[in-house]
């Protein structure tokens, strides 16, 4: 996305200006940290409930949370870092994108809050390289999300389904929910990262991690026939008019609500939907809707979990020392029940108990814990150069799936000019 300079401008002074009203006026603003996140409209919940106890229980820091919408947030933190006004800390997600950060020296280490809070016996080992870069903690892991077909029980129980299997029994059931007129998925991409998902599992469940993380890293090519099958097979699912009409039109919220009035059955999407689901929408969990993991494609394929992992960062420009006191707090299970239970999202913590959680919601911490591989999406996976690419060519075969092979080269192209670039 590129933006003018009058844009980028704009953006940074709305950013900026909107933290000063609320401020102290008794001249103690230095004792307030503020703290940019991106958990509002479908995705709030939780963050300033966090905050709120934080600030009850200290007498010298303030935590002042401010939300910005999603997508703003993505642009929005880069121009205040670049711009030398960012916040004292912020929230961000874990994998390429926090690289980038510590490779542009916009935020500091925090080794000594692992050390102090002795976090590595809260955190799994794998949400604690989650967090590590260049040898170095510099996240705090606050929420965990996993990605799955989530569906209509109603829809499903009147048309005598169960969630599948494997792919054979999930094409079934979409055959059958077409003949029944029911758009058997929901997609709304019209900011584009919904649909990396799609690219993500099928490359996944066909051929694997390993080759995955090659593509991801450069070493290998959006020309193999790996990545052309799982075009193929995304093209036949379209074709076979498996998904709603112009999802590119739509967001992933106003898709889940097609799903909530039985139009579609299901859609794949983030744990973040359980949030939208139950507060906003009144649904309950195990009455109203349900969730099965994407479907197995190949026995031979290692099964692999699939999400994102939320952290909180400290500014290098901010007021690190007061930062890193918050994040030894948030770490704690209270702060971190507080966040999953308004968000919908899994903590990372292995100190919240089981039964914190709703039947539903510990099914989907089973699988997080027992499937032998967790992967990022595609956008946190691969350099944000690269994905950024990637996404818009997601969108552009959404909306033309006959020109894939074109999308492909097109991609491919870039790929490969950006990772030899790298390497020269």
């Amino acid at each position: 996305m590129f933006l003018s300079k009058h844009t980028i401008l704009g953006i940074s002074l709305c950013l900026i200006l909107s933290f000063f009203p609320a401020l102290p006026s008794n001249g103690a603003a230095t004792d307030t940290l503020i703290f940019l996140h991106y958990w509002t409209g479908p995705l709030s919940g939780g963050i300033n409930e966090m905050a709120e106890t934080f600030n009850r229980t200290n007498r010298e820091t303030k935590v002042r949370a401010t939300g910005f919408d999603h997508e703003s947030f993505k642009i929005g933190i880069k121009v205040m870092l670049a711009g030398g006004n960012p916040p004292d800390m912020f929230s961000y997600w874990a994998g390429v994108k926090t690289q980038a950060m510590v490779d542009s020296d916009y935020i500091v280490p925090i080794d000594d809050v692992w050390q102090e809070a002795e976090l590595d016996q809260i955190f799994s080992s794998t949400v604690a390289r989650a967090c590590t870069y260049d040898a170095h903690k510099y996240a705090l892991p606050l929420t965990q999300h996993y990605v799955a077909f989530f569906y209509n029980k109603k829809t499903f129980e009147s048309l005598g389904i169960s969630p599948p299997a494997n792919w054979e029994e999930f094409i079934a059931i979409c055959d059958k929910l077409k003949r029944a007129k029911v758009k058997p998925v929901a997609l709304g991409s019209r900011e584009k990262w919904p649909a990396q998902f799609w690219f993500d599992y099928l490359l996944l469940r066909t051929a694997g991690p390993d080759y995955r993380q090659k593509l991801m890293t450069g070493h290998a090519s959006y020309s193999d026939p790996e990545v052309e099958k799982v075009f193929v097979l995304w093209k036949s699912l379209l074709d076979a008019g498996y998904f709603n009409e112009s999802p590119n039109q739509l967001d992933w919220a106003e898709a889940t609500g097609l799903v909530q009035s039985g139009k579609a059955a299901m859609t794949l999407m983030g744990t973040w939907i359980i949030g939208l689901f139950d507060g906003q929408l009144g649904w309950t969990q195990d009455k109203d809707y349900g969730f099965f993991q994407f479907p197995i494609m190949s026995p031979d394929i290692p099964m692999v979990a699939l999400g994102p992992i939320d952290t909180i960062v400290v500014s290098r420009e901010g007021k690190k020392n007061e930062a890193k006191k918050a994040l030894a707090f948030f770490s704690d299970p209270g702060p971190q029940m507080e966040m999953s239970q308004k968000s919908g999202a899994l903590s990372p913590s292995k100190a919240i108990p089981l039964s914190f959680y709703a039947p539903l919601q510990r099914r989907i911490l089973h699988i997080i814990r027992s499937t032998p591989h967790w992967a990022f999406n595609y956008d946190l996976a691969t350099p944000p150069e690269i994905a950024g690419h990637g996404l818009e060519a997601f969108k552009e075969f959404i909306n033309n799936p006959a020109n894939y092979r074109r999308i492909l080269a097109d991609i491919d192209q870039k790929s490969l000019q950006f990772f030899t670039n790298r390497t020269e």
